[in-house]
């Protein structure tokens, strides 16, 4: 891995996290495609990259995070259910992460559901957090577990299970925005303690690689920012229609690509 796939990757992730056509699952490809795909610490770079772009939402909504403590009760209540799958699955997980076929089954599949969850749920009653309730958090982080399979997306899968509950377009987005916070940073923390256990830290590309995280976190942050509003902004005009087309072209390519070269199989 070189500065070039740094910032490629950082880019990629600061603009497709907080879309719903999954930030994962186009790291994944995008590092199959560079030739990084199965290396351990692309994987490693690419859930703390990720943890850089969410803290975007803490900066942006920086209000939110000071207003309660019962913000914060939702927030936990609502990432139980990721922390004990999340736990009881890690090693599947992570197969699955080196895979571009089941990137692109999920975009498909994905996409097929954003194109009709516009008319599925168009009858909110919830359009603001704090009129969300513990139990609805709770819901909404069951459907974030979706997210553990590449290529879902933890912002489609959260802001579905949202407007499931009846919230609306943007209380559902923002809501998977501040869901994000403890829900990156605990994944974070648990693959930097994973490598700290194997002896990664002590390696002579240890220094190498944290200036790496510290680029791309940087890079990621910067691009989210200016990704965050821009999509609140359009999901509120246009709705999800057109990401669920771009979700089920992109995964066929991927699928033909897969299938008929060798460039997302090394």
């Amino acid at each position: 891995m070189n500065i070039i796939h740094v910032i490629i990757l950082a880019i990629i992730e600061g603009i497709t996290e907080f879309l719903p056509i999954s930030s994962t699952g186009h790291m994944v490809v995008a590092s199959s495609l560079m030739g990084i795909g199965k290396d351990e610490f692309v994987k490693l770079f690419e859930v703390v990259i990720q943890l850089g772009a969410i803290l975007a939402v803490v900066v942006l909504y920086f209000k939110r995070f000071v207003k309660s403590v019962d913000f914060y009760i939702k927030l936990v209540i609502g990432v139980i259910p990721a922390v004990i799958l999340g736990l009881l699955l890690k090693k599947h997980i992570d197969v699955w992460l080196g895979n571009p076929l089941i990137v692109a089954v999920a975009f498909v599949v994905g996409g097929i559901v954003l194109l009709f969850v516009d008319d599925w749920f168009n009858k909110p009653v919830i359009r603001e957090e704090k009129k969300i309730n513990h139990l609805t958090a709770f819901k909404i982080g069951i459907f974030q577990c979706l997210a553990m399979i590449p290529g879902v997306s933890r912002s489609a899968a959260s802001i579905v299970g949202g407007m499931s509950q009846k919230l609306s377009r943007t209380a559902a987005a923002e809501f998977s925005f501040f869901l994000a916070v403890p829900t990156m940073f605990g994944a974070t923390v648990k693959d930097l303690w994973d490598f700290k256990k194997h002896g990664y830290f002590n390696t002579p590309d240890f220094h190498q690689d944290v200036k790496f995280l510290i680029i791309g976190s940087v890079i990621a942050f910067i691009v989210a920012m200016l990704a965050i509003k821009s999509f609140i902004t359009f999901l509120e005009k246009r709705g999800f229609k057109l990401f669920g087309v771009y979700r089920i072209i992109a995964g066929i390519v991927i699928i033909i690509l897969y299938f008929t070269t060798n460039a997302l199989r090394a």
